[in-house]
Order: C-alpha cells, then sequence, then structure tokens
C-alpha cells in the first residue's frame, strides 16, 4: 500500500537525482577536527584575493599609503569574520563565507572621484574624507537590504529571479572591470607577466574555473548554490530573505567600521565546497575564526598590503575574464553538474523560488 502524500509542513527527503554524488559531510555532519581545520584554513586562505585585491583597487584613489591599505585589509577581515559568524547562526545558517564584493567597486570610485575629494592637496586627509563618504554610503545602502529582507519583500522578489537575467548582468559587469587588469600589469612587466602565465597555466592545470563559474549577481545566486554544495537543500525564500535582512546588517557593520566595501556571500569559497565535497557549517565558522585572528596581527596585514599591484592585477586579467565567459554557461554547467537537463534545472529552479508545483520544505539525506 502506498504511503500517503506528504503534509505542506512535513520534512520529506530528496529524491537521490537531486543529490551532488560524493558529498562527503552535509551541514549537519563536520568533519574531524583535525580535517576540519584544515579545510577552514583553506577557505581562509580562497578569501583573502578578494580581501587583498579590493583595498589594492580603492585605497590608492583614496590616497592612502600602504600603512592605510594595511588597515583597510585587517578591517575587511575582522568584519568578514565577524558577518560569516552572524550569517551561519542567525541569518540563512548555511556554510558561506560573507567577505568582500566587487558589486560595490563602481559606486566606490564613483564616489572616490566625486568633485568635492579633488581640491583636497594632502593625500591622508582626502583618504579621511573620501573614507567617511563610503561610510556615510554603506550605511545608508544596508538600510535598503535591511528593509527588504526582514520585511519580506525579497521572497516576492525571489519568484521573479532567473539565472537568464542574471548571467547578463555578471557578464557585462565583468567585462566593465577587466580593463583594469592589463593597465596596471604593464606598470611592471617584469613581475606581471610571470604572475599571468603562472595563473594561466595554473588554471589550465587545476581547473580553477570551476571555483568562480557560478552565479553571483546575488548574494542569493551565490546561496544557491552553497546549499546544493553543502547538502542539496532547496532553501525556502523566506530564509533567503532573511539572509539579505542579515547581509544588510553586515553592510552596516561595514560602513561603521570603515571597509571601503561592501560584503557578500564569496563565489570563491562556495566553489571550494563543490571541490571540496564539505560543506559543514563547522568548516566555515573555524575559517571566520582565523579571519578573527589574522585581523588582529598588524605584521600580517603589511604582509598582504606589500604585495606588488602587477602581481594583484595578473589576477585581474584571470579572474574578470573567467568572469565574463564562463558566467554564460552557468545555466548548462550547473545543471549538468547536478545531473539536471536545462529544462529540468528550470522546473527545479521554479520549485526553490517557490512558485513551482511543489512547495514542501525538505532535509537532505546525507
Amino acid at each position: 500500500m502506498a504511503p500517503p502524500p506528504a503534509k505542506l509542513d512535513e520534512f520529506v527527503p530528496h529524491p537521490v537525482k537531486e543529490q551532488f554524488p560524493g558529498i562527503d559531510f552535509c551541514i549537519t555532519s563536520p568533519p574531524p577536527w583535525p580535517e576540519a581545520i584544515v579545510l577552514g584554513f583553506q577557505h581562509f586562505l580562497v578569501m583573502l584575493g578578494t580581501t587583498v585585491l579590493i583595498p589594492t583597487i580603492l585605497v590608492p584613489q583614496m590616497g592612502g599609503g600602504d600603512e592605510e591599505k594595511a588597515r583597510v585589509i585587517q578591517t575587511l577581515l575582522f568584519v568578514a569574520g565577524i558577518n560569516t559568524f552572524l550569517q551561519g547562526f542567525f541569518g540563512t545558517r548555511l556554510p558561506a563565507v560573507i567577505g568582500g564584493s566587487f558589486t560595490y567597486l563602481l559606486p566606490t570610485i564613483s564616489i572616490i572621484l566625486s568633485r568635492r575629494f579633488i581640491f583636497i592637496i594632502d593625500p591622508y586627509v582626502r583618504f579621511v574624507h573620501t573614507m567617511r563618504a563610503i561610510q556615510g554610503a554603506l550605511i545608508a545602502a544596508s538600510s535598503f537590504q535591511i528593509i527588504v529582507g526582514f520585511f519580506g519583500i525579497w521572497r516576492i522578489v525571489i519568484r521573479f529571479l532567473s539565472p537568464l537575467a542574471a548571467v547578463p548582468i555578471v557578464t557585462l559587469a565583468a567585462l566593465g572591470l577587466f580593463y583594469i587588469g592589463f593597465p596596471n600589469l604593464a606598470r611592471c612587466v617584469e613581475v606581471g607577466l610571470p604572475a599571468l602565465v603562472l595563473l594561466i597555466f595554473f588554471s589550465q592545470v587545476m581547473n580553477i574555473s570551476q571555483l568562480i563559474a557560478l552565479n553571483d549577481c546575488h548574494s542569493t545566486g551565490t546561496l544557491i548554490a552553497v546549499s546544493r554544495f553543502a547538502s542539496a537543500t532547496p532553501v525556502p525564500p523566506a530564509i533567503f530573505s532573511r539572509g539579505i535582512g542579515w547581509q544588510g546588517i553586515g553592510i552596516l557593520l561595514d560602513g561603521m567600521f570603515g571597509t571601503a566595501n561592501g560584503s557578500a556571500a564569496s563565489v570563491e569559497n562556495a566553489g571550494l565546497l563543490g571541490l571540496t565535497r564539505v560543506g559543514s557549517r563547522r568548516v566555515i565558522h573555524i575559517a571566520a575564526c582565523f579571519m578573527l585572528f589574522f585581523s588582529i596581527l598588524g605584521k600580517f596585514g603589511a604582509l598582504l598590503a606589500s604585495i606588488p599591484l602587477p602581481i594583484v592585477a595578473a589576477l585581474y586579467c584571470i579572474l574578470f575574464a573567467y568572469a565574463g565567459s564562463l558566467r554564460t554557461k552557468f545555466i548548462l554547467g550547473f545543471s549538468l553538474f547536478m545531473g539536471l537537463s536545462v529544462p529540468e534545472y528550470f522546473k527545479e529552479y521554479e520549485i526553490l523560488a517557490g512558485y513551482g508545483p511543489v512547495h514542501t520544505r525538505s532535509r537532505a539525506n546525507c
């Protein structure tokens, strides 16, 4: 006799075809402590790239030197650790690293290049005034996400969010930032060109395209990937809305502490979940502890600030090129990785967004 159909509020397991093969540890099954510490440190190393790149772009344009850049890097690390804990305990509770985001670069640069700061001759004074303006803008912007998230407005918006709408936005944004790479690399070809060659070599050998071929138009897209890589459990729209609200709290902290940039879920760390097949929250919490620990070491921030700009520019040439080209493969690649055809993926996305034929919440069987 067939079992009765599941009620609306029951937690039912996913069919096997909807789960990723080979997941070693899901959200509720942490690995042993030695392995968790190693994986947490690996996540910390992955998020360091963005943590160094963003201040390297912004601080010199603000009038700051190496000392100011080191302080901004340490501040960004510290706030990233706090935001990762907040998202992990109170937000979506997914194993997502919350760090600096390139999404905020263009509006931040528009503030830096504002006419009111052109006439400030002293570089340090210009840095201070520009930082205050960016802090005020971030605090004002955070209120929007807080309202949209905690009042449940994002639950309605996510119903109309499609990968086809997100991919062109990300592609154009990546191509818009791509020009930053080669001019800065050309400032010191002796350093930048070998770094570019090595990055191209490792990108082909190690297949790092898996790390960034994800949809990061919104934190929502990254969190969808995180939920899949962690335990193959679709997240209800209400949880996404709550996560956006806590991300607004994170941006508020960015403005209060002075990171010169907003924060979002890290796409690189989401890709690392897929490569390691470990989606435990414990690992991400350990990574957040590393962020907080190293953020209070001044010498560590100075070491990161001393990385030559041509090496960072070589990263731009690779990462933004991948972002501009591989985002268009997101629908096909992600659906194939899930073992679904493209029509099945869109059907799954409709269910995930809350307007498909199935509305039951479920829990993974990992």
